[in-house]
């Protein structure tokens, strides 16, 4: 079940036509066998396939008394991962966002940012695939606290400010979460101190927290990056676009260390307002990575690298027409100080709106070694638009590459754990639209030393029958259950387990 590759042969991906042109038509099922491979730059990396998944019903209470939802980002806890025969255990965390809400009804609730802690089981014997499994034992929480002491809110800001040492945070000005930071947490990457980063969407910042979770620090994005007004003003809420810089809910949805620990890598969803093309969501492409040096200060003032990457587009109707949406990143993982894996998605599957086919959930393997380096140029410290003539890139500047590297819509290897991509379908569970989280763990193989699993985990939105938030009803018409895949990867030595914060 755990794919060795002695006398199997791997399949290259020869690139799809998404990976050729970035445009996806079509749904893009993986039909070659596994394992599958690309090569970067003369490295191989490998995909064995899904080898183990496991789920949490979705009506689930968390340690403060709401409907715990899963997972924009999740990390186990350096230090806590062991093997013992066919079992793996760890301390997993996993970030719920800013709780149940309906932006179209005016509807938020005054959800306390936190931290979920679960007691994580992985087994993976070598025989039959339907002894795999993972179990998730919730097992508390933390909560987080801004420089005050105060717990952050869920809520949105509007217009509304709040000054904590010297930095403009969104704050609702009256009504729900009033006087709180409003945090919208996306990303989660632990430091070797035990305390942990979060990226926001609401201000696109990255908060410092040490380990009791409370505030220790902000990294406030570049000119660039900052949601502001025609003024110049901060501009945070959520529900339209600001005059420049991150898109609504299109903030720092992608976060993660390098293995060594002293590059931060911080990635915004999708392409900043003043870099997309005006019509339909395909024009949201051009989304921005900044890698900042965080081995001297925790939350330095700028980023030595920042780098352009080129989002896949799709038509979200399937049907070979022109791409009308972004595939936006949803996680990010650091491999080496110029490759990262990036989590690219559509906007269909169980819990979304309508009835759209699933077309493209994959796991790029990106290379900024040849794009061009933004940091200091006026793309970063003003509004200035990386788009020319036509509303494409400038020739001058130079993206990332990438590979698609680990493909989710795999109706073979998904039909194994009790998954699949068809609506109709009524023995098997849907794949869910919104897969937001990644971690890399060693799989501890004396035979396969530079094997290595990721876990993907779902955010399921907190849709569930019977939901709780903040004291009052949330319920749903169904139930989205939180999901783990756990896929296993041989990867170069460029990532040597040793190197690793896990092991």
């Amino acid at each position: 079940m755990l794919r060795p590759l002695a006398g199997l042969a791997i399949v290259f991906l020869l690139g799809s036509a998404a990976a050729r042109k970035g445009e996806v038509l079509v749904p893009d099922f993986a039909i070659l066998p596994l394992p599958r491979a690309v090569e970067v730059g003369g490295d191989t990396y490998v995909d064995k396939g899904l080898v183990a998944a496991g789920s949490l019903p979705a009506g689930t209470i968390d340690f403060l008394g709401d409907t715990l939802g899963s997972f924009s980002s999740l990390m186990i806890e350096p230090g806590s991962w062991k093997r013992e025969g066919d079992t793996y255990t760890g301390v997993l965390w996993t970030l719920p966002d800013r709780g149940r809400n309906d932006p179209e009804h005016g509807i938020f609730f005054d959800y306390r940012a936190r931290l979920h802690r679960f007691r994580f089981r992985l087994t993976a014997p070598a025989g039959a695939a339907t002894a795999a499994s993972v179990t998730l034992t919730p097992d508390g929480g933390r909560e987080l606290r801004d420089f005050d002491g105060k717990p952050f809110t869920g809520a949105e800001p509007g217009k509304g400010t709040r000054t904590e040492k010297g930095i403009v945070l969104p704050s609702p000005g009256k009504d729900t979460g009033a006087g709180k930071v409003s945090l919208d947490a996306e990303s989660l990457q632990f430091t070797g101190d035990g305390g942990f980063y979060i990226g926001d969407e609401y201000a696109a910042n990255v908060y410092r927290f040490d380990a009791k979770g409370e505030l220790a620090g902000v990294i406030v994005p570049p000119r660039a990056v900052q949601p502001l007004d025609a003024k110049g003003n901060p501009d945070f809420t959520s529900l339209r676009p600001p005059a420049s810089g991150r898109r609504n809910n299109q903030g720092v949805e992608g976060m993660a260390l390098s293995p060594d620990g002293k590059r931060l890598f911080v990635m915004l969803q999708s392409a900043l307002v003043q870099d997309s093309a005006p019509g339909d969501a395909s024009g949201r492409t051009l989304t921005r990575v900044m890698i900042y040096d965080v081995s001297r200060t925790a939350v330095p003032p700028h980023p030595l690298a920042h780098y352009v990457v080129r989002l896949p587009a799709y038509d979200d109707g399937g049907k070979g027409g022109k791409p009308n949406r972004t595939a936006a990143q949803s996680e990010i993982r650091v491999l080496d100080d110029h490759r990262f894996l990036m989590l690219a998605r559509d906007g269909s599957g169980y819990g979304a709106e309508g009835d759209k086919p699933i077309v493209f959930k994959n796991v790029l393997l990106v290379d900024t070694s040849g794009a061009t380096n933004l940091a200091g140029a006026m793309y970063e410290t003003a509004t200035t638009p990386l788009t020319g003539e036509g509303g494409d890139l400038r020739a001058d500047i130079h993206p990332a590459s990438w590979q698609p590297l680990v493909n989710l819509l795999d109706p073979a290897d998904l039909a194994r754990f009790g998954l699949t991509l068809d609506r109709e379908a009524t023995s098997m569970a849907m794949l869910s639209e919104k897969w937001e989280a990644m971690d890399l763990v060693p799989a501890l193989d004396p035979a396969y030393p530079h094997d290595w699993f990721l876990l993907v985990g779902n955010d399921n939105d907190f849709i569930a029958k019977h939901c709780v938030m903040d004291g009052q009803r949330c319920d749903s018409g169904i139930d989205n259950d939180n999901r783990i895949l756990v896929y296993r990867l041989s990867l170069p030595d460029t990532r040597s387990t040793d190197a690793s914060h896990h092991h």
